[in-house]
């Protein structure tokens, strides 16, 4: 089978080693990055936004399956759309359908309107009115920019002081471009968060193993957020009983929903949840794979991916059953110096074959070869991922394997997955 992934990160770098060296699929990643053209062919010709260009691409080279990687592509493109009305299979959301993630009021309202969320939240565009808002709530309070800011929109403030400052960098400012012209100003929630992602065809919803990511850059939880510092999966702290709650009663509920709304569900819905006192609940959706969940997710995955991906596009995830390993997962990003702040790029790599030796997956997010030497070219550099029968092992071996990268002004977390490691332990 002919895939065509697309996108340029972690998450699809995982994608395509998953489908091409364990499934044995021909892959092609557009535009790529110098680990997807270890697995496959890159396309760097192409960037995601490029629907019709795609869309040529995958008629002509007789193309069975595209799998979209970055949200982008899925909430202002809809390529889903496209593709689809041109008779090609596609796993991933309409437009319509990525609202979920597009849109922080959509969701909140669609939650809110079909009794899938307790917490309390208003949608604002002006200012001045979501000020006095936040007085009379009080603080902590969390505001996000309403639209798709590339996880930078959210801001959890201590004090009304911060709040009324991020208000001002969304909706004076315009810090976020059109993505801030309104926001959304909720409730703060406190517990352990964790990610339920799940395959849909719109009908029918199957569950993927559970993870758990790191957003905040320093160890400790500490600093600003960024894409994600690191995740691991499972998760001790979601027990079997809130893990059929989440999928039965706030996701499986989701896509039914939708369905009556006429924006069915299709491809990865990805629930961001939160473990409170009161139960789980639902901070955000995604309408895509997360990342880098999908670097500790997918080789936990004992089926199948290609089958599974396209029974999902095709409207027959009925018919599959997929099977995951009891092994642990534990993954690290490794950053650049300086991110989620400026840092600079095209310093040479090394020591990633040695690290791969040793049994970590080394998934390349901000790559490329310059010259025939590969450099940095990202904020987010690397996803190291290694298995384990238990935490302890896994980030004995993840951490071993890091030990063996360089290059200047190399950044990661020394904590992921301790949590997890102690849960298990006790």
């Amino acid at each position: 089978m002919k895939v065509l992934i697309v996108g340029s990160g972690g998450r699809e770098h995982a994608l395509a080693w998953r489908l091409a060296v364990c499934d044995g699929q021909q892959v092609y990643t557009a535009p790529g990055n110098a680990g997807t053209a270890q697995v496959g062919r890159n396309l760097p010709q192409f960037e995601v936004n490029q629907t019709d260009a795609l869309l040529a691409f995958a008629q002509r080279e007789r193309i069975d399956l595209t799998v979209v990687g970055p949200e982008r592509p899925l909430i202002h493109d809809g390529i889903v759309d496209c593709f689809r009305a041109a008779g090609q299979r596609i796993y991933g959301p309409t437009q319509a359908a990525a609202r979920l993630e597009g849109s922080k009021a959509f969701t909140d309202e669609f939650l809110a309107r079909h009794g899938l969320s307790r917490k309390w939240f208003q949608v604002f565009d002006s200012p001045a009115a979501a000020k006095a808002y936040v007085r009379r709530q009080g603080a902590p309070i969390v505001v996000k920019a309403d639209g798709d800011a590339f996880g930078k929109g959210v801001k959890v403030c201590a004090t009304v002081a911060q709040a009324e400052e991020w208000i001002d960098r969304c909706l004076v400012q315009r810090e976020f471009g059109s993505a801030g012209e309104r926001i959304v100003v909720e409730q703060y929630l406190t517990g352990q968060e964790c990610s339920v992602q799940v395959f849909t065809d719109g009908e029918t919803v199957l569950p993927m193993a559970p993870a758990q990511d790191y957003k905040r850059i320093g160890d400790g939880d500490t600093g600003p957020n960024t894409g994600g510092m690191g995740c691991y999966s499972p998760v001790p702290a979601l027990d079997p009983e809130t893990f059929e709650h989440i999928v039965e009663r706030l996701v499986r509920p989701t896509v039914e929903k939708m369905a009556e709304e006429g924006s069915p569900v299709t491809g990865t819905l990805y629930a961001g949840c939160i473990l409170t006192s009161a139960g789980p609940e639902l901070l955000e959706y995604n309408c895509r794979f997360g990342d880098p969940e999908t670097q500790v997710v997918v080789p936990l995955l004992e089926s199948d991916f290609a089958e599974v991906l396209l029974a999902a596009a095709e409207g027959r995830l009925r018919e599959v059953t997929p099977r995951w390993s009891q092994q642990r997962a534990v993954c690290v990003v490794v950053a650049a110096q300086g991110y989620p702040g400026a840092y600079e790029k095209g310093h040479p790599l090394s020591g990633l074959e040695q690290a791969a030796q040793d049994g970590a997956l080394v998934f390349h997010a901000g790559t490329k070869q310059q010259d025939g030497q590969l450099v940095t070219a990202g904020g987010r550099v690397l996803g190291v991922t290694a298995l384990g029968d238990t935490f302890a092992a896994a980030r004995r071996k993840v951490y071993a394997a890091l030990e063996k990268i360089h290059f200047p002004g190399m950044y990661y977390r020394r904590d992921i997955a301790a949590r997890a490691e102690a849960a298990e332990a006790a």
